[in-house]
């Protein structure tokens, strides 16, 4: 990422923070300064890695009008506050969500609705009219993240491979993202008739869609339900048709919402009326 030559302040900046990648992109009168996508696996520690940034850029406060951060693992309002203390200093205003918020906002904006997320892991999360939130799965790959890309590509490996090649993946150095990067070919696989695949991808997009019909019910979501998509395995059309297919098996009534585009660009739009709001 080259140098920002911008010098007149007004900096906003927005960062995703996921369980494969940490994206952040930065403007300044509506302008984009900077972009840099890293892996997290580089990332040991995102504040650091944040201060570092900052130096880096030469960036400082005054110049920063507002960062909003949205990191995997902040759910509780006690991660955010922690986070947020450890990146005092980097801008005016600072803002910690949930990186699943941050896909909400770039798929759903203000309205209420459930987003189905599956990216390396997976969760459903829904909002109703009067702000309340409610959430399906998101436990992790100890405990849950059925439909994942991690699911999808652990069930692959159980289901085909032996046990030289299992014990390989799981003693990788990254063995989530490693074991999470076989979804692809998997759903590819299903696509093009394979039963192994097609069964371990049928399962996944119901878990998927049982997990978001929890959601609007808990909620008690009027039909028809608004849902969207987020993710990288979601990313694909065919599977989310295969998604939306189980969706209506539940007998939930539901209105399909594309992506409206990246987390990291809402997580900019929500600094950008951080900063506008503060002033």
């Amino acid at each position: 990422m080259a140098r920002s030559q911008h010098r007149s302040g007004g900096i906003i900046v927005g960062v995703d923070a996921g369980g494969t990648w940490v994206r952040v992109r930065a403007q300044a009168d509506s302008r984009p300064i900077a972009a840099l996508t890293q892996s997290a696996s580089a990332v040991p520690e995102l504040a650091t890695f944040l201060h570092s940034l900052w130096r880096r850029r030469g960036w400082t406060r005054p110049r920063v009008d507002a960062l909003v951060v949205a990191a995997r693992g902040v759910w509780l309002p006690r991660e955010r506050r922690a986070l947020r203390r450890r990146l005092t200093g980097l801008a005016r205003r600072v803002s910690v969500i949930a990186d699943v918020e941050a896909a909400w906002h770039a798929t759903l904006g203000a309205e209420c609705g459930v987003l189905v997320l599956s990216g390396t892991g997976s969760i459903a999360l829904g909002r109703d009219a009067r702000g309340r939130w409610a959430r399906g799965g998101g436990l992790g790959p100890l405990l849950g993240d059925e439909g994942s890309a991690f699911w999808i590509g652990r069930e692959w490996l159980r289901a085909t491979a032996d046990e030289r090649v299992r014990r390989r993946f799981a003693t990788a150095p990254h063995a989530v993202s490693a074991v999470a990067a076989l979804a692809p070919r998997v759903v590819g696989r299903a696509r093009r008739g394979d039963r192994v695949a097609r069964r371990i991808v049928g399962a996944a997009q119901a878990h998927l869609a049982a997990q978001a019909a929890a959601v609007a019910r808990a909620l008690r979501l009027p039909p028809p339900v608004i849902v969207g998509g987020a993710g990288s395995v979601m990313s694909d059309r065919w599977f989310a048709a295969g998604v939306r297919s189980a969706l209506a098996r539940t007998g939930l009534r539901a209105q399909w919402r594309e992506s409206g585009g990246a987390p990291v660009d809402a997580a900019v739009r929500l600094a950008a009326a951080l900063a506008a709001a503060g002033r």
